[in-house]
């Protein structure tokens, strides 16, 4: 990893207003222990050895960001998002120069992904010089609905994945693969889905089931719960040695 000190840059969309957190204002400046949800992913992304710069896609007339301290660090920089995730991204995308070979796209509302995860994440994609997204196994049992909400069948669980990010890309691959996805009327939920459609390979590198989405209120307090868990032990290590 120390080849690759500071070399890669991550694309953060956080355009999204989070609906479904019934709050006041968009989730990713809700506040866990004195600093706002994406506060701690970029600087748990900073963090990174490999990891040098963070584009964050900011919603055009948002009017939180200059209060977080994101706004006066020098490795972060703003481009405005669009009205969907994949809209953010490729402003993002856009952004970047053309020397940046590989890229991540990581959500804003992860902010428990942890090092161990992205180092594996990088590694991997380099080694096998194609893309690859962090995800997670099917545990549960999972059934397909009918339009009734009533159970179709049940799915075998063994090669179904939760996919999570960051997601990482050669860079012009993902930007042709979105441009033409979009071209083409093609619904992209993640980066993964615009590089399946143009035919691109894609791995799956399985990562911690610590790096939560905060999507509902209630995973506020898991997400505050994760990130002081993994603060005391990162604590004993270092006591440790």
């Amino acid at each position: 990893m120390s080849a690759q000190l500071r070399q890669f840059t991550v694309v953060v969309p956080a355009a999204g207003v989070g609906k479904r957190m019934r709050s006041s204002c968009p989730k990713q400046y809700l506040s866990i222990e004195n600093k706002t949800i994406l506060e701690h992913t970029v600087l748990r992304l900073l963090s990174h050895e490999a990891i040098g710069h963070v584009i964050i896609a900011l919603g055009e007339d948002d009017e939180y960001f200059p209060n977080t301290s994101l706004a006066t660090n020098e490795n972060v920089s703003c481009v405005i998002g669009g009205k969907e995730r994949v809209d953010s991204v490729l402003a993002g995308l856009q952004s970047i120069s053309a020397e940046q070979q590989w890229v991540l796209v990581h959500d804003a509302a992860r902010p428990c992904v942890n090092h161990s995860d992205l180092s594996q994440l990088i590694t991997y994609c380099i080694e096998h010089d194609h893309g690859a997204i962090l995800a997670s196994r099917v545990r549960d049992t999972m059934k397909l609905a009918n339009a009734q909400q009533l159970v179709s069948t049940t799915l075998e669980r063994s090669q179904m994945w939760h996919a999570l990010t960051p997601q990482m890309y050669k860079t012009a691959e993902l930007t042709h693969a979105i441009n033409n996805a979009l071209a083409k009327g093609i619904v992209i939920t993640d980066e993964s889905s615009a590089m399946e459609a143009s035919g691109y390979a894609s791995g799956l590198v399985s990562g911690s089931s610590d790096n939560i989405k905060i999507t509902q209120p209630e995973d506020l307090s898991l997400a505050e719960f994760i990130l002081n868990r993994q603060k005391n032990n990162l604590t004993s290590e270092a006591i440790c040695e």
